[in-house]
């Protein structure tokens, strides 16, 4: 009874160790003698998803995931054709093209992998941003450039691995060049606004002079008006005292001296001196 169970148990464990499962997503290969197992025409055996069997002791399975990875690593600093600098956060999807090629160069290590594509990822994008200016980058070209590094790193034949999609997420200028470029655009927005006060001055100063030069001839105006308006007056005032000075001259006279007397006296501490005799009082003397 023991002996059956031994049997049992071992047979049990050599099944278990002739097989193996390949999830869905995955793909395996089967090394043999740490040698990639190969079929009758030299090709790699590649298994998908399902139960597969191997000789047990001697091969042993490798499973990888063969699905669309994105390496999102951190933004890294590129030299555009103007020889500025540019920090630029892109991203990359890519997938296991050749499983034997990409065990033998990265040991099937997903971290290992990705250090290497990374690095061929920034030559490949220095190569092409190099070539272009700022504004190419920035603008409608950046799909292009996109779409050229792509063609260029679609299959790293070295690495086993296909990228399926390069695209950058964020352009930025370092810390220093965006420091240097506002205090440009400050020190050009200011030159604008000194040069737009002036301007304004400029013009406050004209319609200044212009409204100066309408009062000036408006008052020169109003006074030749006025003078014309008393020169009138003056002129019928005197020809109102002739003609009347012609139909009465003694009433006119004595009208005179009654107004000289008015404005002499309209002051009680005036004082004036003069002969009893004089020319000035003879309308005052009465005759008894």
């Amino acid at each position: 009874m023991n002996k059956l169970l031994i049997i049992v148990v071992i047979i049990l464990l050599g099944l278990f160790s002739s097989t193996f499962i390949v999830y869905e997503g995955q793909s395996g290969i089967v090394l043999q003698f740490s040698k990639v197992k190969r079929d009758a025409a030299n090709e790699s055996i590649i298994y998908g998803p399902g139960l597969h069997f191997k000789v047990p002791f001697i091969d042993t399975v490798r499973v990888m995931d063969t699905r669309i990875q994105t390496l999102d690593d951190q933004a890294d600093r590129y030299v555009t054709l103007e020889k500025k600098d540019l920090i630029i956060d892109a991203y990359v999807k890519w997938e296991i093209d050749d499983l034997s090629v990409y065990y033998l160069a990265t040991g099937g290590n997903k971290m290992q992998a990705e250090a290497l594509l990374k690095r061929k990822i920034n030559n490949g994008l220095r190569s092409e941003i190099a070539s272009h200016t700022i504004s190419e980058i920035v603008s409608g070209k950046r799909g292009e450039l996109m779409e050229t590094a792509l063609k260029r790193l679609a299959r790293s034949a070295e690495l086993g691995i296909k990228v399926v999609d390069v695209r950058i997420k964020k352009i930025n200028l370092p810390d220093e060049v965006s420091d240097s470029i506002y205090k440009r655009m400050r020190a050009e927005r200011q030159a604008v606004a000194k040069e737009h006060r002036s301007q304004g001055h400029e013009q406050a100063e004209i319609i200044r002079a212009k409204i100066d030069r309408k009062v000036s001839i408006m008052l020169a105006t109003a006074n030749k008006k006025s003078l014309e308006v008393r020169g009138i007056g003056d002129a019928t005032a005197s020809k109102i005292y002739s003609d009347s000075y012609s139909k009465d001259p003694k009433f006119f006279i004595f009208l005179r001296s009654m107004r000289a007397y008015e404005k002499s006296f309209s002051n009680k501490s005036d004082v004036m001196v003069l002969s009893s005799d004089s020319e000035f009082f003879k309308f005052m003397k009465f005759n008894g």
